[in-house]
């Protein structure tokens, strides 16, 4: 059975110029299905008895968990959002996963995979991020990270409801080194900087429209909270421009194709370059599955 590549260490001299920090980039552009989440995914098909998995996803994970259950030969459903880009919504069927999409705006996702876990009782269901399997999966970046001995400072990493960032907390905790790991999120979807703010879980009264639609999530996970609310050393709140910007600098200096939410990393150290400066830091570029047409307009600024 095929399981998760190494991350692709994408030395970064002309970013690291541009910004004055001392950049490493770890690519997740070519894990299998595009993202990082085959990580997780594959953890949880590999792992999980049941025969049938469900789960909720803008795109990432229902490609990851699609093509993973297909490995071991698990049927896989998907609920996903009828606004989620149309790249990743056929991608999940390519994969052989059955999609309900859902209209956001009158049922959120997690309301309708609660009613199909009802209709189907003896299935796994799985969270993206607020998951065991799911963060043990993605530790497995950390530990890669770790073993190279990159003498970094900082990991900064997108968040939505946290998979990611708690993942690497704990293979960073593992490893026993001193790293530091900071979340990326999309100023207009900041329930971890709420909650960060607050001492406890804050949740969003709506989805929101940003660009990065890997982040667009109501509140942070629990399983995710307990962790990242001891290990997490901050939370970066990162503006729609920047995450544009981040784009088309990671196309033009660094020759990496990300969508939006895989460009958050970057769109941080833009937010907050006087923290970071003369660090060695390394940016999670956790995603290259983006919609052609809108990734063309992003890259060319209009």
């Amino acid at each position: 059975m095929k399981t998760p590549r190494p991350t692709t260490i994408v030395d970064a001299p002309r970013l690291s110029r541009k910004l004055g920090v001392d950049l490493v980039l770890a690519s997740e552009i070519h894990q299998y299905t595009g993202s990082f989440k085959f990580r997780a995914a594959h953890n949880v098909a590999s792992n999980v008895k049941q025969s049938h998995v469900i789960t909720a996803s803008s795109g990432n994970f229902g490609q990851a968990i699609a093509y993973a259950c297909s490995l071991v030969k698990k049927r896989c459903t998907v609920v996903m959002p009828a606004t989620a880009p149309k790249i990743k919504v056929d991608a999940v069927r390519e994969y052989g996963a059955e999609v309900d999409l859902v209209d956001v705006t009158k049922k959120g996702r997690l309301e309708r995979l609660a009613e199909l876990a009802k209709e189907f009782p003896d299935a796994y269901v799985a969270s993206p991020y607020d998951d065991a399997f799911v963060i043990e999966g993605n530790a497995s970046l950390a530990r890669e990270l770790m073993a190279l001995d990159l003498d970094l400072d900082f990991i900064i990493a997108p968040i939505g409801g946290g998979g990611l960032t708690s993942g690497l907390v704990k293979g960073v905790k593992q490893s026993g080194k001193k790293t530091q790991v900071l979340a990326a999120e999309p100023l207009l979807s900041n329930d971890a900087a709420e909650s960060f703010r607050a001492g406890h879980i804050v949740t969003l009264p709506n989805e929101s429209t940003t660009i990065a639609d890997g982040a667009r999530v109501l509140r942070i996970g629990d399983r995710n909270w307990e962790i990242l609310s001891e290990g997490l050393a901050g939370v970066i709140e990162v503006t729609e421009e920047q995450i544009k910007e981040a784009v088309r600098l990671l196309f033009a200096l660094a020759n990496l194709k990300a969508e939006p939410t895989g460009a958050l990393a970057l769109g941080a150290v833009l937010a907050e370059p006087d923290r970071l400066k003369g660090k060695r830091v390394c940016c999670v570029i956790s995603g290259g599955n983006a919609d052609p047409a809108f990734y063309a307009k992003l890259v060319e600024g209009i």
